[in-house]
């Protein structure tokens, strides 16, 4: 078989159990392509040795027989995740030198599956950004080209890398993490799947926090069956973990029937926003069409306090980003600055962390900082939350009336050019999340599907939100858009 390195994990799976290839034959496709594929910065920290070791244990586990899923597949980690003795540094300067001595639950399931590990992939600073602009590694390109433009363009973030690399055939699949839409809008920008599970599905022990209340980590692949795959393998009850829930672990897969017949399926009327352009809200009424043909009834519904969602977002993400990101002080481990000899210990932590964080870090902290202060704590902080509560509730009420799963924009565009964003208000990037964002204050599981392409060649995604615990009957409604909407484009290759 050639292109390996182009299967999706479902197809290599079934390659491998036939023994139509192996998993050393699968992983070096992979490494081949991600050493010509330089130009788009997504891998960060290369681990072939680890690799082709996991890769060779994989062939003879799959030979013994009784292998689970995921053995044999090489995937990419993102480098917010601890991976032990390599390079963990969550895309930051601040982490340079890190090396942990333990494994992230996440990825520890994954290793223990059989999966292998290519490498660490690039990402947002500590995931904050859309854009994967903010990280020590530099940008992240997006394999995908508007026509024949060959203007460089975002991947999205903050699991940019991911995306990429999943898109860019340089790994089977790849892990992400999701606090504001950070799996789903790199997903809808590359063509490629992101699902964000139910908050508590899957462990947070060993992933570099962000916002502990809102961070998720999820599979970014190539299809709908591929996410149901890897996100089994991923998601286990941690006692690592207090916010892990101890549910059992459903075969995804096996749930996946793609039979919509009598679901009753949401169109919130409030994600219908000023300006939205023109292709979106085609997309979004094409999707809607599509469900429908396939037996779900569309009924229209309101979520009333999504409009403040983002504005709570974020003052509850960089609140709880200034309080994970004070560890960072240079020292115990990372980067620390070089110091005056009259310098004390409180300019060591001013320079260390003026040093090691970048500007948009340093600016989330300071609001955060600020929400959480004297004086502005019920103000902001306290504020936000009661109205994290509404929102969680305008979802609760929407299911109670028997919704079964609400279909929305994922993006309110297309990916758009690198540095496009960066020269203006940072407000216009934080506006990439108002579609993402209710579902982590909600802690409800989500998942965008590629649906189409705008007139410039680039891909659009819907996104699906479903009921609490229940990604089986989710991934099941997003297998049925997948069919429907039949999306089979692939970037050309330019890299």
């Amino acid at each position: 078989m050639s292109d390996l390195n182009k299967l999706g994990l479902a197809e290599a799976r079934d390659a491998l159990r036939a023994g139509e290839t192996t998993s050393r034959e699968l992983t070096e496709s992979c490494l081949n392509a991600i050493q010509g594929a330089g130009a788009l910065n997504a891998f960060v920290h290369h681990t072939p040795e680890i690799a082709m070791e996991r890769a060779d244990a994989a062939d003879v586990r799959i030979k013994a027989g009784g292998a689970p899923d995921m053995c044999g597949l090489p995937i990419g980690i993102k480098d917010l995740f601890c991976t032990k003795d390599v390079p963990s540094q969550a895309g930051s300067r601040i982490l340079e030198g890190f090396l942990p001595q333990y494994e992230s639950t996440v990825s520890a399931n994954l290793q223990n599956a059989g999966a292998v590990m290519l490498g660490k992939l690039n990402m947002d600073e500590f995931a904050m950004g859309s854009s994967n602009e903010t990280s020590v590694y530099g940008s992240v390109v997006n394999p995908w080209r508007r026509g024949n433009d060959d203007t460089a363009l975002t991947p999205g973030g903050s699991s940019g890398g991911s995306a990429a690399a999943v898109a860019a055939d340089l790994c089977l699949a790849a892990t992400g993490t999701d606090t504001g839409g950070s799996i789903r809008q790199p997903a809808a920008f590359t063509g490629t799947v992101g699902i964000k599970p139910t908050y508590g599905r899957c462990s947070r022990w060993g992933v570099v926090a962000f916002a502990s209340s809102l961070d998720q980590a999820g599979p970014m692949t190539k299809s709908v069956r591929d996410a149901a795959i890897m996100l089994e393998a991923m998601c286990s009850h941690d006692p690592k973990d207090s916010t892990s829930m101890d549910l059992p672990v459903p075969n995804f897969e096996a749930l996946m029937t793609g039979d919509i017949r009598g679901k009753k399926i949401g169109i919130p009327k409030e994600y219908r926003m000023d300006g939205m352009p023109e292709e979106i809200e085609k997309l979004w009424s094409n999707g809607a069409e599509m469900m429908r043909d396939a037996g779900a009834e569309i009924v229209d519904i309101s979520l009333p306090h999504t409009k403040y969602a983002l504005p709570a977002y974020y003052v509850i993400a960089p609140a709880e980003a200034s309080s994970n990101l004070a560890r960072y002080d240079g020292v115990r481990y990372g980067h620390r600055a070089s110091l005056d000899a009259s310098d004390g210990i409180t300019e060591m932590y001013e320079k260390t962390r003026a040093e090691g964080f970048g500007p948009e870090v340093q600016r989330r902290v300071m609001i955060g900082t600020y929400v959480l202060s004297a004086g502005f704590y019920d103000a902001y902080y306290n504020r936000a939350r009661r109205v994290r509560t509404l929102i969680k509730k305008d979802f609760e009420d929407v299911f109670a009336a028997g919704i079964d799963a609400i279909l929305t924009p994922a993006t309110p565009s297309s990916a758009f050019g690198l540095g496009e964003m960066t020269d203006v208000d940072p407000v216009q990037m934080y506006l990439n999340d108002v579609f993402t964002v209710t579902v982590n204050m909600a802690g409800l599981p989500g998942i965008a599907v590629p649906a189409g392409l705008d007139s410039k060649g680039l891909p659009m995604g819907l996104q699906l939100i479903g009921r609490p615990w229940e990604e089986g009957d989710l991934l099941s409604s997003a297998y049925a858009l997948e069919q429907a909407a039949g999306f089979v484009a692939k970037p050309n290759k330019w890299w």
